[in-house]
């Protein structure tokens, strides 16, 4: 190992020489003009005259900038070009090829004066850590008597553990004190700690992030609100939350007894109550508990399950059918050691079910991570909404969040708890049996998300391609395109379907629980949405056929003409379809179009269908052919433009007693029917009442096609 340190000086002495050559002959290089020789005519032309000096020419600035501007897109110009550039700039096609020239050589010399830079730094790097090494094994003592070692007792790996520990020592008595003093409690060093786990937050790192998904509207509230006196009252609410977790997690009777169904467990509030007395306060008057509590063994090793629910993005996309907006306000604590054991962050989420019909819940809290023993992993949310005494909340949450243990093979067994209190008087009243029994937003559709959603992302990682797939997907790369195009599209869907504080839907006449709710939206600058005026429109609508039969029934190629408008009746064929689990309704299509309509053959639809015990979706957008077979080539999705529009189903109702299918339900549907339709492409184009009358009439037609597509299949 040291010759190889002693190998990189040498290497990066010997790019000092050449920085010296680079830096002489930039200075000629650079310069931003052209020399031409001027050689005498022939009379005058005398034999022992030495030829002249060159004469220099020096470029306008204006010629410099629209070269420069040229460069960027085309470093190597060719004749033609040249000649055209030369022509536009009263230059010769000579002085323009001389320029590109030396602009070239410039950029590479830049180039390799970082790569020099940055060699030094390694090599500085490097240095410091020969060093270190060497200083410890000088220092090395034996593990048996304790006495000085000579080299060769000891491992390089051992000496090596023991230095990391003692340093790990240093930062754990560092961070104690630090907590000490936040939360005004005695702790003791490392070497005094007894098995017991510690709470070890470092607060030494303190940033406004405003990272914000899914926009930020009046979700984003500053961290001001929150002073320095608030922050250890944070600290001790996330540690009293985390061991409040734990117990809830893990406690069975009395404070979890079976429900009546037989399939779910219902949380006992007078138990609760005596086992935790503290935590954020008595319940307010007019608020509703909902408690929950399920486990599931997911196909993700428990370590990226921590990196998912500890970023804010990543968070927020893998749950996209729950998570509207997020945000995480400020960073306590960064974690130790590497990794999010003792990370703590104050973070802003705002949470939905997939209908206009059903208020979005919107909380503060402050998310913690603690690593336990056995591998097993903990994250607690708990809201500190309370904590502003000018504030109502109409929502906010207990002690919430997962245990997440460690099991072969890169799995995991999780255990969710989801613990609110909710002001849910303005949930429609074909909504309030589903919200009521906690499946609506409780553990259940957490975990049932999240299993559904560590297949999907074990397909995108599969390199290979099943029989399944083969058509007109040729290579891993294009399977991957086509997965993340289809992912985007059903986050834009999921965005734009619910009752988000950042939407105003306006409701249109109609019958009552089927109105139509419109809303309008500018899109500009945006490389994955068309430019002009989005007009989305969603209905929500109870159904007397089992949640499964209607899903089927939306997702099947086969009977898509018996509802879908826009196909005109024509056949629809699958292309490609790529499985997303074992369900066989998980999985991602292309289908064709075959309309007898000229302009609308040929058509290529993009569809995702999905479905896990708490509720169904199928999600489709038309899409161009040749940015289709972009996509297919294994090109980025990113600037594909899509319009998503697609159909929520949910259960109307808890599952039936224990015997019946819990995939199936035993009730009705609720069914959120949603277009968006580009309605213009000027962005500052007024909407007309035609547009809204169009899309009402299609929203409504299409509702009546699938009631009778759906009953009469159900029937």
């Amino acid at each position: 190992m040291f010759d190889a340190h002693h190998h990189l000086l040498g290497m990066a002495h010997k790019t000092v020489e050449n920085d010296l050559d680079i830096i002489r002959d930039d200075e000629y290089e650079s310069k931003s003009g052209t020399d031409i020789m001027e050689a005498p005519s022939g009379d005058d032309q005398d034999p022992n005259q030495r030829p002249k000096k060159k004469r220099y020419h020096r470029h306008t600035q204006h010629q410099i900038q629209e070269m420069e501007a040229f460069f960027n897109e085309f470093p190597h110009p060719d004749d033609k070009q040249r000649k055209e550039l030369g022509r536009r700039l009263s230059l010769e096609p000579l002085q323009v090829k001389f320029w590109f020239q030396n602009k070239r050589t410039q950029m590479k010399a830049q180039h390799e004066r970082s790569e020099n830079s940055q060699l030094r730094a390694e090599n500085e790097k490097l240095r410091a850590e020969n060093i270190r090494y060497k200083d410890a094994l000088s220092n090395a003592t034996c593990p048996n008597c304790g006495g000085p070692a000579a080299i060769g007792e000891m491992s390089f790996d051992e000496q090596h553990l023991r230095i990391d520990n003692a340093q790990l020592r240093e930062e754990i008595d560092r961070i104690s004190g630090i907590a000490a003093k936040f939360v005004g409690k005695s702790m003791l060093p490392y070497s005094q700690i007894s098995t017991r786990p510690t709470h070890s937050l470092d607060l030494g790192v303190s940033s406004f992030t405003g990272e914000i998904h899914g926009g930020s509207g009046d979700l984003l509230r500053s961290i001001s609100q929150y002073s320095e006196v608030d922050k250890p009252v944070i600290i001790e609410l996330a540690v009293a939350a985390m061991e409040e977790l734990i117990r809830m997690a893990q406690a069975g009777e009395p404070l979890w007894v079976q429900g009546s169904n037989g399939l779910s467990e219902v949380l006992i509030e007078e138990e609760y109550i005596r086992n935790f007395p503290r935590g954020i306060g008595p319940k307010p008057i007019g608020m509703k508990t909902e408690a929950s509590r399920e486990s599931a063994v997911v196909i993700m090793n428990h370590i990226n399950l921590v990196e998912i629910l500890m970023d804010v993005n990543q968070w927020s996309s893998m749950f996209s059918t729950i998570v509207t907006k997020a945000a995480t306000l400020e960073v306590l604590s960064t974690g130790v050691a590497g990794n999010y054991n003792g990370a703590l962050q104050v973070m802003t989420a705002e949470f939905q079910v997939p209908s206009p019909l059903v208020p979005t819940r919107q909380n503060c809290f402050v998310r913690y991570c603690k690593k336990h023993v056995d591998e097993t992993w903990a994250v607690v949310d708990v809201s500190i909404d309370n904590l502003r005494s000018n504030t109502i909340p109409k929502y906010r949450r207990r002690p919430s969040g997962c245990l997440i243990h460690e099991l072969p093979n890169g799995y995991s067994k999780v255990t969710w708890v989801e613990h609110v209190e909710v002001d849910d008087k303005d949930v429609h009243s074909i909504y309030k049996l589903l919200v009521n029994s906690s499946l609506a937003f409780g553990a259940k559709r957490w975990v049932g998300t999240l299993d559904r959603l560590c297949e999907r992302l074990a397909s995108v990682m599969a390199n290979n391609i099943s029989p399944g797939e083969i058509g007109v997907i040729s290579s891993p790369e294009g399977k991957k395109s086509m997965l993340k195009l289809a992912e985007r599209m059903v986050m834009s869907f999921c965005n734009g379907v619910g009752a988000s504080i950042g939407h105003t839907w306006t409701t249109l006449s109609g019958s009552g629980d089927d109105d139509v709710r419109v809303m309008t939206r500018k899109s500009m600058d945006d490389p994955g949405r068309p430019p002009g005026i989005v007009l989305s429109a969603a209905t929500s609508f109870w159904l007397p056929v089992p949640p499964k039969k209607v899903f089927d029934s939306l997702r099947d190629e086969n009977s898509r003409n018996q509802w879908d408008i826009l196909s005109n009746g024509g056949l629809v064929q699958e292309m490609a379809h790529i499985a997303n689990g074992h369900d066989p309704g998980n999985a991602v299509s292309l289908l064709r179009v075959n309309s007898a309509n000229s302009s609308q053959s040929n058509m290529l639809i993009l569809q995702e269908s999905c479905t896990d015990p708490t509720g169904s979706y199928v999600i489709y957008a038309p899409v161009d052919i040749d940015a289709m077979n972009m996509v297919l080539s294994g090109g980025d999705p990113d600037y594909v433009t899509l319009l998503p529009s697609g159909f929520a189903i949910l259960p109307d109702r808890p599952n039936g007693p224990a015997g019946g299918n819990p995939d199936v339900g035993s009730g009705g549907s609720l069914l959120t029917v949603a277009f968006q339709i580009l309605v213009d492409s000027v962005p500052t184009a007024k909407l007309s009442l035609g547009s809204i009358a169009t899309v009402n009439n299609l929203i409504k037609c299409t509702v009546e096609r699938i009631k009778g597509a759906v009953l009469c299949d159900g029937s």
